[in-house]
């Protein structure tokens, strides 16, 4: 579980998983507020600690036309109103120090994408917000190097930190993910989450497009909870074939709440 204080994060005492779940990327304020609105109840009603998901802008995209976002500020309005609204924390990535100020004025987590967690300056950027800072592992690196992403952020001045594994590279196209890493990075003392969908990225396609095999979200989320992950995160959407960005690797929404169920019950069968 989560040992340091999320303003709004409700249902702590459950002794379930935190979540971090919504759309890949805010695509406008309507949808955001669907899908929050939607997932609120679900873990309301299951008593699942929620942080709200979503990138304010894609900084990393395969093409040069790809949808990267409605604009920085508009969209981090709309996390802000999320929150308001549901009474939640967000999260959302950033990508370049000079942001990091930026989009703390209305989050509560900051996330560091995998494949810039060992940017120094970024990380210390975080952490001197004094926001929870998520960092995701990088595909190219070991679960025991991130005790410097780790040790980055402490030094800086803040101790809110969460590790989120999102698989390793295998191939040129392919991910795998290693489950002896969740317990390894748990030993560093902070909370650690399996990213059950962008594990299941297949990236480096001829189109240009990020392919994915969601059909295995069901199976990486289960397997995270049985070698016990603190958290999960988990990209979903109501119409995943039709959004702007990552929809291949998408758990539908309508499937969010069996899933839930089912990792429920895992949860107490290990703990």
């Amino acid at each position: 579980m989560i040992n340091f204080p999320i303003d709004n994060l409700k249902n702590q005492d459950s002794g379930n998983f935190f979540l971090m779940a919504g759309p890949c990327a805010i695509e406008g304020e309507e949808i955001a507020l669907r899908i929050a609105e939607k997932i609120v109840s679900i873990t309301d009603k299951l008593n699942i600690p929620y942080i709200f998901k979503g990138s304010y802008r894609k900084a990393n995209r395969s093409k040069g036309n790809s949808f990267t976002g409605i604009g920085d500020e508009k969209a981090l309005k709309i996390l802000e109103k999320v929150s308001k609204t549901f009474g939640v924390p967000t999260v959302t990535d950033i990508h370049e120090s000079d942001e990091a100020a930026m989009a703390a004025a209305y989050v509560d987590v900051l996330q560091i994408p995998a494949f810039l967690c060992r940017q120094t300056d970024l990380l210390v950027a975080a952490a001197k917000t004094g926001k929870v800072v998520n960092v995701k592992k990088g595909q190219f690196l070991s679960a025991g190097s991130m005790k410097f992403a780790v040790e980055k952020i402490i030094e800086a001045g803040n101790n809110k930190v969460i590790l989120t594994d999102r698989g390793n590279t295998f191939g040129y196209q392919d991910l795998i993910v290693d489950y002896r890493g969740l317990p390894e990075m748990q030993s560093f003392g902070v909370p650690v989450v399996m990213d059950c969908t962008h594990s299941l990225q297949q990236p480096n396609q001829s189109s240009g497009v990020t392919g994915g095999k969601p059909q295995l979200i069901e199976t990486i989320a289960k397997a995270a909870i049985a070698v016990g992950a603190d958290g999960l995160f988990i990209e979903t959407h109501p119409d995943p074939a039709n959004a702007k960005s990552d929809g291949a690797n998408m758990l539908h929404l309508t499937l969010l709440e069996d899933l839930l169920v089912k990792l429920i019950k895992i949860r107490q069968a290990v703990i």
